[in-house]
């Protein structure tokens, strides 16, 4: 979902910087690069013990990143390039359609409705509901579950490392489309197929399908 459905990555700096910077944190936004992918959860702990924050109540520096998140995307509420046409064409495909995140699920369902586009989705899935997240498989396994596909069946659309690692674990097909405000990781190469955006994907599933 963030940085291939909505080009969320700069709210998430803005989010982090805003409520890190409230505990007196000196990161850097270029920092967040280094989490792109995980949790929100795993992305506090990886910088509250990076960092000694000492921070005892991790879940309530979380909510308060997931609050504010919220309220970017109200303010934001814009689809990269080509996502609805992609969507609305594989919708009247025989393509099942699943959404797999490490959103959790408020945040999911504030880029469903601000974008209007929950109807596109035969199944949604949060990695928050998993023991592990990305670059672990296991949302995009449950997804396939969801969808009573077999994982080997799927393509996984993806923007970020941990993502491509977490769809090629899953035996998935991986198209990659990096996300515009980082640099260019060279380790995206294990992904299967490259695009600069979702349209030119279209272009090329149009053929196929």
């Amino acid at each position: 979902m963030d940085g291939v459905l909505i080009d969320s990555e700069p709210l998430w700096k803005i989010a982090m910087d805003d409520v890190f910077s409230s505990l007196g944190s000196t990161l850097k936004k270029s920092d967040f690069q280094q989490t792109v992918g995980l949790r929100i959860d795993q992305v506090v702990t990886y910088w509250n013990h990076r960092e000694n924050w000492g921070i005892q109540d991790e879940t309530a520096v979380v909510n308060l990143i997931i609050d504010r998140m919220c309220a970017l995307v109200a303010e934001h509420p814009y689809p990269l390039k080509g996502v609805i046409e992609t969507l609305t064409f594989l919708q009247a495909s025989p393509v099942k359609i699943g959404l797999a995140t490490s959103s959790p699920q408020r945040l999911i369902d504030a880029v469903l409705d601000a974008l209007n586009i929950r109807t596109y989705f035969d199944a949604v899935h949060s990695a928050e509901l998993e023991h592990y997240g990305k670059p672990h498989p296991a949302v995009y396994l449950q997804t396939a579950a969801s969808l009573r596909l077999n994982p080997i069946t799927c393509l996984v659309i993806e923007d970020s490392l941990n993502g491509v690692i977490a769809g090629k674990a899953a035996m998935m097909q991986v198209v990659c489309i990096p996300e515009k405000t980082h640099v260019p990781n060279p380790k995206l190469v294990l992904a299967d197929f490259h695009y600069d955006d979702m349209a030119l994907f279209l272009d090329d599933i149009q053929r196929e399908i």
